[in-house]
């Protein structure tokens, strides 16, 4: 027997739906939508979240996949200018219809003009930056905990405590009553705790996108807690007729590999999945 011409292996979704999502992708590229996160996604998670930058085999499997389908996005929590600095998505060939959804969809940013568009920033962002260190430090909360500024939102971290599990836990409670009283609300995610303006999510992002560009099939992939509202986004579309598939990166958060129809290892085999798609529809 002959060796395969696909030098990437496409995996077999794990659940009727997600065959049935492949399956439409694969036969009706023109009409997918590829979402994605960021950051445990296309780029692995590290300590200090600005040293994160996109896996060295993202980009290249992005632009192989970009021009075979109808469009892909990017869909995060970071502002939308740091995700592509970071992404080192600007100016690749191949990615000249690529969007970028920031702070949950709240900003956008357009490969094919290279702006970023936003509202005005929500009050309560800076009212919360201005207030967290002293909270932080009341509640004896600060060691090994550190801040990060977001533009439109404030992170909290706990990667580097001595017991980031038990940091995260209790600050949890306390954090979601600062964001109350300012109007935020609390996104929690892999050892961090974010503050940001309501309204949008990753799920109410995706399904916008998708109704703008009238799709027939999408596959999102994710990582985090934050990645659960555009899984739910996806399985809405299912029950309403449009296929997708649900992939998670890692294993890390089991309430979304639970729900996934194929699980990689990490951004490296997110990569490698992009790729085979790309291969097929090639």
């Amino acid at each position: 027997m002959g060796s395969s011409p696909y030098a990437h292996t496409m995996p077999t979704p794990s659940t009727p739906e997600g065959r049935d999502g492949l399956a439409a992708i694969l036969d009706r590229p023109a009409g997918t939508v590829v979402a994605l996160d960021f950051d445990g996604t296309l780029a692995d998670i590290v300590p200090d979240p600005e040293q994160a930058r996109a896996h060295e085999r993202a980009v290249p499997a992005l632009a192989a996949l970009a021009p075979r389908v109808g469009s892909v996005v990017v869909i995060t929590g970071r502002p939308a200018g740091v995700a592509v600095r970071y992404g080192g998505f600007a100016g690749v060939e191949g990615l000249d219809g690529l969007v970028v959804l920031g702070h949950y969809g709240a900003e956008r940013w357009d490969a094919a003009t290279g702006t970023v568009t936003a509202p005005a920033p929500h009050p309560g962002v800076a009212a919360v930056r201005a207030e967290l260190p002293g909270f932080l430090d009341r509640i004896g909360a600060w060691q090994g905990t550190w801040i990060e500024e977001k533009g439109r939102a404030v992170a909290v971290h706990t990667r580097r405590a001595e017991d980031p599990q038990a940091a995260f836990d209790a600050l949890r409670e306390p954090l979601a009553a600062l964001a109350s009283r300012h109007g935020l609300v609390l996104e929690p995610g892999r050892m961090v705790l974010e503050l940001r303006p309501p309204g949008m999510d990753k799920g109410v992002a995706l399904a916008e996108y998708v109704r703008e560009v009238g799709a027939t099939s999408v596959l999102y992939a994710g990582d985090d807690l934050g990645d659960l509202a555009a899984y739910a986004a996806v399985d809405k579309l299912r029950s309403d007729g449009t296929p997708g598939v649900l992939v998670c990166s890692g294993d890390e958060v089991p309430e979304l590999a639970e729900r996934a129809d194929v699980v990689v290892a990490g951004p490296g085999a997110v990569a490698d999945l992009l790729a085979a798609i790309a291969e097929r529809l090639g």
